[in-house]
């Protein structure tokens, strides 16, 4: 027997476990340390009442023999993708029922899409980055190629015709940096992408955070991307499901690779290693598109906004350069005094009680800089500011 020798060149272990492992010694030799956690983005406002109240039904009707559900289609029930299908509608977009695959969150495809495609692809991703999308590539082998993303071009990179690639991911609302695509931005992306004969994959779990009616929120708003991406998103961020696990992925019947459809590919994927989300939880995820779902979803939507505004406000007031806060949950500021991105973590987390996620976890050009969100507590986020603020001052 032979391990998967590309383990190897993996960094030791996951960030987020090492800022938990560090958060957890420090409360271990620091018991009474009122901590304020603004580092993983994990929301701290509850599941939606319209999604709760139709999961209450739901198990009634796990009770029921009449109404008993096993398993179900592994691509997601109807009544789910036709709820996806209309909210795409809203945004200009039409998709047929059989383009819409219910998942148990954005994560989990954007690591398993890549069955889909062979090891000896070139991958480009922009650098900093999620990790999920690193290090699912280097365990497959793959060969990837970093784009600079930096404060001078906004942490937006834009595509170079003459590197070339066959996979790219893209973010936007990026995390971590809280940038954001306008539709000039993904149109050179599709065109580059339709020039290589690549494929994007778009993560927009983010999109509800977008508020300006001029930035797309979807990659599929712009003309040809049916033919070269697909779509990830999720109800986690939205509507409190990080706990509770659903999403939904978006691949288009136009794309097709060597005769081969992805569409038809990643059915077969799925109906062989995945057997779908429970039926309670896509009930739950159904309701989030009715009209009180939306209205609550929009409602913790815009209380995590005005955390980002506070945060925003006290960046500016003492000076702190950053981006993002806007049209977007993560707040990317530079670290203070040249520090770098760990010394930085270390000074918030053992002077100020506060925990954030070092930049140089997400890239080498994350170094120097910060990830703060905006999924904590109000009162918690005001206090984390004013903890700044006055650490600034001195």
């Amino acid at each position: 027997m032979k391990i998967n020798e590309n383990y190897r060149n993996l960094k030791e272990s996951y960030l987020f476990s090492t800022i938990s492992r560090k958060v957890s010694e420090y409360q271990k030799e620091h018991p009474d340390a009122k901590l304020i956690r603004l580092g993983i983005g994990d929301v701290t406002i509850p599941l939606c009442g319209a999604a709760v109240e139709a999961m209450k039904a739901a198990c009634d009707e796990m009770g029921r023999k009449d109404s008993f559900h096993g398993y179900g289609p592994e691509q997601g029930y109807d009544f789910l993708r036709e709820s996806v299908q209309g909210y795409y509608r809203q945004k200009g977009v039409s998709l047929g029922l059989d383009e819409i695959f219910i998942s148990d969150g954005a994560k989990s495809d954007l690591g398993n899409i890549l069955d889909l495609f062979g090891a000896d692809n070139r991958v480009l991703i922009p650098d900093p980055v999620y990790p999920v999308y690193v290090d699912t590539n280097i365990m497959a082998g793959r060969e990837i190629i970093y784009l600079d993303a930096n404060m001078e071009n906004g942490f937006l990179p834009l595509p170079d015709p003459g590197v070339p690639a066959d996979i790219i991911y893209l973010c936007s609302p990026n995390n971590p940096t809280g940038a954001v695509y306008n539709r000039e931005q993904l149109r050179a992306w599709v065109d580059y992408a339709t020039a290589q004969n690549a494929v994007i994959l778009f993560d927009a779990a983010y999109e509800a955070f977008i508020s300006d009616p001029s930035l797309p929120e979807s990659i599929m708003e712009i003309e040809g991307a049916d033919r070269c991406a697909i779509e990830f998103c999720s109800f986690s961020k939205t509507a409190g499901f990080t706990g509770t696990r659903c999403g939904y992925t978006i691949v288009p019947k136009n794309l097709v690779f060597d005769g081969m459809k992805l569409n038809s590919m990643w059915l077969r994927r799925q109906t062989t290693k995945f057997n779908g989300v429970p039926y309670i939880v896509q009930r739950g995820a159904a309701a989030v598109f009715t009209p009180e779902g939306l209205k609550q979803c929009k409602e913790a939507v815009d209380y995590y906004r005005e955390n980002a505004r506070i945060m925003c406000e006290a960046f500016q007031e003492v000076g702190i350069e950053y981006i993002g806060g806007k049209n977007s949950p993560y707040v990317w500021i530079r670290c203070p005094n040249g520090m770098g991105s760990w010394e930085y973590f270390d000074y918030l987390l053992h002077e100020l009680n506060v925990v954030g996620t070092p930049g140089e976890g997400f890239g080498k050009n994350g170094e120097g800089y910060l990830r703060l969100t905006a999924f904590g507590d109000r009162d918690n986020t005001i206090e984390a500011m004013n903890r700044i603020r006055n650490s600034m001052k001195k």
